[in-house]
């Protein structure tokens, strides 16, 4: 990786070396590097499936605009162009701010109260947006498609082939049918990844990464999807989940969760992350490896899922 390493240093102009970039983490999207030498680290993220450039500026408007209001968040920076984001090799890179840290705790009430203050001050900054949100949170895939998917996915012979079947034939039509897009009033662009593996915990406190999906949302939609990831997914716990919407509310956040059509958001990201690994699964297009990752992630998932009746006990539990 030296090659690479030295292509993404003079393109950011970071100086001469010698530069080293080793492996740290891979994600559905892209595969984070270490990029080291001349004394400094930065972290480099190499788009896997390519990239929306305008989604990139946007990312990197929000990122900067939640700086101001003091959310700890890397920088990320413009190559020699001005761009946020580089072509290289055949992939697309963007280059940001190393930052140090363990991942956030969801146990820890402190953090789950910095995650309900977070949470209110975007979508206070973030009131006003006019774009209509990603159809990736709005829309699911229909019977049609997963019919054609499950097909393919048995003639794939992949080894949860089965499986698929049974939750297409059960919990796929509850999930779906909940899915619903939101009204055009009230929208607010966000983070709409806030999670713990996205906040790293370091000696000055926490810090949000992992901007890439920043867009607009009904911000009681994503309230919803974040109190069932840090309360604990459908063996929430309560307390937990009281203590990040109290934090949210004190903090002057404009939602609250009214009921089982708030978790809209939560049911289209997990319904369309189980569609696009899936598809990714028996892709021969994409390497070995993009197709082991993805099925490890749709067996994950579909082990995982939200269920209704539980979304329905947290709406109650968190009813102000």
């Amino acid at each position: 990786m030296h090659r690479a390493a030295d292509a993404v240093a003079d393109h950011y102009a970071l100086g001469d070396g010698p530069w080293t970039m080793t492996p740290v983490t891979r994600g559905a999207l892209g595969q984070i590097w270490k990029l080291a030498g001349d004394g400094s680290t930065w972290a480099v993220k190499e788009l896997l499936f390519g990239c929306d450039e305008g989604q990139v500026r946007r990312e990197a408007a929000l990122r900067d605009a939640a700086a101001e209001l003091g959310i700890s968040a890397p920088r990320l920076l413009a190559n020699r162009d001005g761009s946020p984001v580089t072509r290289l090799h055949g992939s697309y890179v963007k280059l940001y701010d190393w930052v140090g840290g363990d991942e956030a705790d969801p146990a820890d009430p402190e953090l789950l109260r910095w995650c309900g203050r977070t949470l209110a001050v975007l979508h206070r900054a973030g009131q006003g947006a006019a774009e209509t949100p990603d159809a990736w949170y709005e829309e699911c895939p229909q019977e049609a498609d997963w019919t054609r998917l499950s097909k393919e996915v048995r003639q794939a012979g992949v080894a949860w082939s089965d499986e698929l079947g049974r939750f297409l034939d059960t919990r796929m039509p509850e999930l779906a049918r909940h899915v619903t897009p939101s009204g055009p009033d009230g929208l607010v662009r966000s983070h709409l990844d806030l999670q713990p593996q996205n906040v790293l915990v370091g000696p000055d406190g926490p810090t949000l990464i992992d901007w890439d999906n920043a867009g607009a949302i009904a911000p009681e939609r994503e309230l919803a999807r974040v109190l069932y990831v840090w309360a604990g997914g459908n063996d929430f716990s309560a307390t937990a989940a009281r203590t990040i919407t109290r934090a949210y509310a004190d903090a002057g956040g404009p939602a609250r969760v009214t009921g089982l059509d708030s978790f809209s958001m939560l049911f289209a990201t997990d319904l369309n992350f189980v569609y696009v690994q899936a598809e990714c699964a028996i892709d021969p297009k994409v390497t070995a490896e993009q197709r082991e990752f993805a099925s490890s992630r749709v067996v994950d998932t579909l082990a995982t899922l939200p269920d209704p009746t539980a979304m329905t006990r947290l709406a109650a539990a968190v009813a102000m």
